[in-house]
């Protein structure tokens, strides 16, 4: 009887064992716990820089005249620093001759004019043909196109002021004799203006914009800056010296005068435009121009990336290539991370 209760209780004990293995869940492995990090959202680099560039005060409109036919000067009438009104007689050229000329043009076109109509009758009774009357036709329309042509001369050897302004430049004098197209006379319109123009950088100037304001500093009109609005840029650099000329329109002062010097101040973005920012904390594996950080996924595992470094600006790097806006990065415990490992974020500022 002994030996039976044994056994039984052996049946049982095995049956309750495997009755126990086969509902109990199988073991979890051990749970790695997640590594606090700072963290923060990647901005744009809304931060701006002063440029400081000198340049040169010019009115707004500085335009170069001439005579359109050549010949002698006969007078000028003004120095340089004169103040002209608009339609003004600048300057002359002799005339006498275009004169001479114009009375020769018009008796040819009185004579070329009296042939054609007696040769048009000459036709309407026969006696003549009709390439007569053609040539005889074609010799008055050149008569009166040489006069429009003496008379055009006539016009234009005269320089009027086409506005109110200052001779900036006189490079004519009374009898000199002159070319057509040559420049003669430089006159500034007041009308429009003061401006300094100011030779800058292609990158300074890439990040300058028309309408933007600026303080400018010209010691011999005022002691205090003056309030200035970039009116004007370049569209190409000057082939000589690679810049670009901006201009900055100045209000009106009575002591303002072409060619003083002065000096601008202007804020413009940092950097190139579309650029971002970050804490400089967030980087390490720092190289010439680059650097590593963790980004941060929906799961909050992090990932290591390469970025292109731009400038430094107080605490934060300006990041050129790697990161976009709006993404999450680790800036605090980066150095006890690895790459793939689960973080608990901690927002913070910086």
């Amino acid at each position: 009887m002994a030996l039976g209760r044994t056994i039984v209780s052996i049946l049982v004990g095995l049956v309750f064992l495997t009755g126990c293995g086969a509902s109990e869940p199988a073991e979890k492995p051990p749970s790695i716990d997640a590594v606090p990090a700072g963290v923060t959202i990647v901005q744009p680099a809304g931060e701006n820089e002063l440029v400081t560039a000198a340049g040169t005060v010019r009115l707004r409109r500085e335009t170069s005249l001439g005579f359109t036919t050549g010949g002698k000067v006969a007078s000028v009438r003004f120095e340089e620093g004169d103040r002209v009104r608009r339609g003004a007689v600048l300057a002359a050229l002799d005339n006498s001759t275009v004169a001479a000329e114009l009375s020769v043009a018009r008796a040819e076109r009185d004579r070329a004019e009296a042939e054609y109509d007696r040769i048009q009758t000459l036709f309407k009774d026969g006696w003549v043909t009709k390439s007569r009357l053609e040539q005889s036709e074609a010799a008055a329309r050149a008569a009166r196109a040489r006069i429009q042509s003496t008379e055009f001369s006539s016009r234009t050897a005269y320089i009027r002021a086409p506005g109110n302004g200052i001779i900036l430049a006189r490079n004519i004098d009374p009898g000199q004799i002159i070319e057509a197209g040559t420049t003669a006379l430089v006159l500034g319109e007041i009308d429009k203006g003061f401006v300094l123009r100011v030779p800058m950088t292609d990158s300074d100037a890439a990040r300058v914009r028309v309408g933007m304001t600026a303080k400018v500093s010209i010691s011999a009109v005022s002691d205090e800056p003056i309030d200035a609005v970039v009116s004007e840029k370049d569209g190409r650099a000057d082939e000589r010296t690679g810049t670009f000329e901006v201009s900055f329109l100045l209000p009106a002062n009575g002591r303002l005068l072409s060619g003083q010097l002065g000096t601008v101040d202007i804020e413009v973005p940092r950097g190139n435009g579309g650029s971002i920012a970050i804490p400089a904390t967030a980087l390490f594996g720092l190289r010439s121009g680059e650097g590593l950080v963790f980004v941060v996924d929906s799961k909050n595992r992090v990932k290591q990336r390469a970025v292109i470094i731009g400038e430094l600006t107080d605490d934060n790097l300006e990041i050129i290539a790697g990161l976009k806006e709006g993404e999450i990065i680790v800036t605090r415990g980066a150095e006890k991370l690895r790459d793939g490992d689960q973080i608990k974020p901690i927002r913070t500022t910086k």
